[in-house]
């Protein structure tokens, strides 16, 4: 892989990748599309940015004629002012999170389309997220079941996806990953994995004897490329049965406060056929401008929802807080200075509504819809911890 990312000017040239930027033009101008029908106006949101919106610890400073500023983490508070003017806003483009980490979900640079709505409670945040997600899924399906064919995608699971999602909330999910069900699900996952992990050698093992009996160099090329993609699979089981004794005693263990993890979430998604909805975080653990819930004061009225078959995260939203005292406290609760969001805080002094939007990642959407193991092959040129070349 580190080959051929090194040379990914010249791989975009092989089928496989040209399916997956089909399939992702397709994703854009579906999402795109989706908003425009339902009387959405685009607005562009700057790149460059003054502060945080989801967390210092990964921002990415710039230097700005002597002055730090910071690459976008989300257009979503510039996208407030105009749903405030328009009503109805999205934005669509670059988003930049300094996050070290290397996992299989995870790009320093990605594109997300994002909705903000005047007038906007929760439950019309998901009902729009829901609707948006059976759309883009169903415009894949009719123009790519060739594309989708040839990258092996089994499209019985994107059929499902036919609208009335199931919810929970935090709660609930952290109930559902400490029960025992959920530990059994678990282990009957490890034994399928262990099976499959026999059976992929074997056949690696046969492959291996046919490509050392082979004559002709078109026989042999078609052998090392099934062996390639075999030897991929014997190593992903091998890391799930490593780490998979270790995500079950972290759900079993898991502190009601915390964020779901990537584990948490492959965990929770695996149980469901359809995308989950997982709603009222706790308000330590998410961003500041997102609303505390009326009923308990402890979580916010947030949204994410989870793709199903483990791939995680692909819409987190929430409905804003639009009461000038409450978000001026959370702000200092985060030690952020209130001088960059000055602007922002105009947003609730000079007048507000109830509000709120969410962002639809779109790497990570396409790695879903297409079944990818890595969402370095959904963007034509991945930026990754260590990848900035070419």
């Amino acid at each position: 892989m580190d080959f051929l990312h090194a040379h990914r000017h010249l791989w975009l040239r092989s089928p496989r990748q040209a399916a997956l930027l089909r399939i992702r033009h397709t994703v854009i101008t579906a999402a795109r599309s989706f908003f425009d029908h339902r009387g959405f106006t685009l607005v562009d949101t700057p790149i460059l940015s003054a502060g945080a919106a989801e967390g210092t610890s990964t921002l990415f400073p710039v230097d700005y004629f002597g002055e730090t500023v910071y690459l976008a983490q989300t257009g979503q508070l510039y996208l407030e002012s105009a749903c405030m003017a328009l009503g109805k806003v999205y934005c669509f483009g670059p988003t930049f999170r300094a996050e070290k980490s290397k996992t299989r979900r995870h790009l320093t640079e990605f594109w997300m389309l994002e909705p903000e709505v005047a007038f906007a409670e929760l439950e019309d945040l998901v009902a729009l997220a829901e609707d948006l997600i059976c759309h883009t899924v169903a415009q894949v399906l009719a123009r790519h079941r060739a594309d989708l064919s040839d990258l092996d995608r089994d499209v019985a699971p994107l059929e499902s996806v036919v609208g009335g999602f199931p919810r929970l909330t935090y709660t609930e999910a952290v109930d559902r990953l400490r029960s025992p069900e959920t530990e059994q699900q678990q282990l009957a996952v490890l034994e399928r994995e262990k099976a499959d992990l026999a059976a992929a050698v074997n056949q690696l093992r046969a492959l291996e004897e046919k490509k050392a009996a082979a004559r002709k160099p078109w026989q042999q090329d078609k052998l090392a490329r099934e062996i390639q993609s075999v030897r991929e699979a014997v190593k992903e089981l091998e890391e799930n049965i490593l780490n998979r004794p270790r995500h079950i005693e972290q759900a079993k263990t898991f502190e009601w406060g915390k964020d779901l993890g990537g584990a948490e979430e492959t965990i929770l998604s695996h149980a469901f056929d359809q995308p989950l909805v997982i709603t009222h975080y706790p308000r330590k653990a998410k961003a500041f401008y997102m609303k505390t819930s009326a009923a308990d004061p402890d979580v916010v009225l947030n949204l994410d929802i989870l793709a199903p078959e483990g791939y995680g995260e692909i819409v987190g939203g929430s409905q804003r807080e639009d009461n000038l005292e409450k978000l001026t406290q959370r702000m200092a609760e985060e030690g952020l200075d209130p001088e960059p969001y000055d602007w922002y805080l105009d947003l609730r002094r000079y007048g507000t509504v109830p509000h709120g939007g969410f962002g639809l990642g779109i790497e990570r959407t396409v790695g879903w819809l297409c079944g990818l193991k890595h969402v370095r092959e959904a963007i034509p040129f991945p930026r990754t911890m260590g990848r900035i070349y070419p």
